[in-house]
């Protein structure tokens, strides 16, 4: 076996973590796997990148969601408060799935539109009062917006979104071990609570359905089941379109052409939201993978004992074998086929809703600001640290109200 080169990627700092997809464009054009020592606490991982490569990675059964199959040499711990779908294999991701699936089907998700539509009016009427005309539209729409949505649908309205908020972006986003672990630690203590409160007051909400209810076989979750669940409901139900909100608006001020034509023909909304998925993805890397056994990409085996494994969406989705141009941000393309959501049985189930969200809250944005425009050089805006989670920290703009 050929010896395996360390590309460091923790050392590339806060030019990666500003714009990665030219870095794993170089790797990309060099094989489809790499060596790589991770920014979150300099672990090491293999990375996969292209997309053909990127699919079959998401749907290798030898890569296991389990964390039990990593190796115990990882110097990363879960942070989830308990087993949840996302860190399971068939048969328990299977059990899990179904449990939740019937209440993200299409046709339920499109019911909660008027409810999407109303939460967005109101967040854009407070951000449009205004009195200089500026706003960062993160803290004005991109995260209250989807925090509220899945709130109401869990049915935990009192949540302290702040805290929950702080915890989150450092559970999945911190370099710092110590500060996913504390978040992780003090997240799970929370949950704990919420859905103890839930269990004595149950009311006709998702959350409630979860811990009082069964399916027809009359299976129910566990207690630390329950607390996985409520975490990756609340954690997956708002990161990813937060994201998808702020990285697509911000792709829109950036190619004024394509903002001028989505202006122009408000029915390219759909469009443009696969896009914005493709374009610049909310999920840069998915949840973590472990080798059951050797798996070769291209001419490297990856050793089996529970290595992790990491697929590059965002790289996945600016392959020009897969995509013309990728680098060109077009509303008009047929962006369909991207990963931004994953691929397989592993696919965001969530994926309608945050659809949806992102569809009415853009829409609704340039119909209520007409002159909206950015507040703040590209090249000056911080992004999230981290792999995972793919966004700005904050987005300024400015409009008349």
């Amino acid at each position: 076996m050929k010896p395996v080169n360390i590309v460091d990627l923790a050392a590339l700092g806060e030019s990666f973590t500003r714009d990665p997809h030219p870095v794993y464009a170089g790797l990309r054009a060099r094989g489809p796997v790499h060596r790589i020592r991770m920014p979150e606490g300099g672990a090491q991982a293999w990375l996969v990148v292209g997309y053909e490569a990127g699919q079959a990675a998401l749907t290798d059964p030898r890569l296991s969601k389990d964390w039990s199959k990593a190796s115990p040499e990882l110097p990363l711990g879960a942070v989830s408060s308990g087993p949840h779908m996302l860190r399971a294999d068939p048969p328990d991701h299977t059990r899990l799935r179904k449990l939740v699936a019937r209440e993200f089907t299409p046709r339920r998700v499109e019911e909660l539109a008027p409810r999407v539509q109303k939460t967005t009016d109101a967040l854009l009427d407070r951000m449009l009062a205004a009195p200089d005309g500026r706003a960062d539209l993160v803290e004005a729409l991109s995260f209250p917006l989807p925090i509220s949505v899945i709130c109401d649908l869990l049915g935990v309205p009192g949540l302290d979104r702040a805290s929950f908020r702080a915890w989150s972006n450092d559970a999945l986003g911190s370099v710092d071990p110590e500060a996913r672990k504390a978040a992780a630690t003090a997240m799970a203590e929370y949950l704990a609570e919420l859905v103890e409160d839930k269990r004595q007051r149950p009311g006709d909400d998702l959350m409630s359905a979860l811990i009082h209810g069964s399916d027809e076989d009359g299976d129910r979750l566990s207690h630390e089941e329950l607390l996985g669940m409520a975490w990756l409901l609340l954690v997956a139900g708002h990161e990813t379109t937060v994201n998808l909100i702020s990285n697509g608006t911000l792709a829109l001020l950036t190619h004024p052409e394509q903002l001028a034509a989505l202006r122009a023909d408000l029915s390219l909304i759909d469009s443009a939201v696969e896009e914005m998925l493709r374009y610049e993805g909310p999920v840069e890397t998915p949840t973590y993978r472990f080798t059951t056994e050797p798996v070769t990409i291209g001419d490297t085996v990856i050793p089996g004992g529970g290595e992790l494994v990491l697929v590059a969406l965002s790289d996945a989705n600016r392959d020009p074998a897969r995509f013309p141009a990728p680098d060109r941000f077009d509303i008009s393309r047929d962006a369909r086929g991207h990963v931004a959501f994953g691929h397989g049985i592993h696919h965001c189930l969530g994926a309608p809703l945050a659809r949806l969200e992102a569809r009415i809250a853009v829409r609704t944005l340039l119909e209520r600001c007409p002159d909206l425009s950015l507040d703040i050089h590209p090249a000056a805006l911080t992004w999230r640290p981290g792999m995972m989670i793919r966004g700005p920290r904050s987005l300024p703009v400015r409009f008349t109200g």
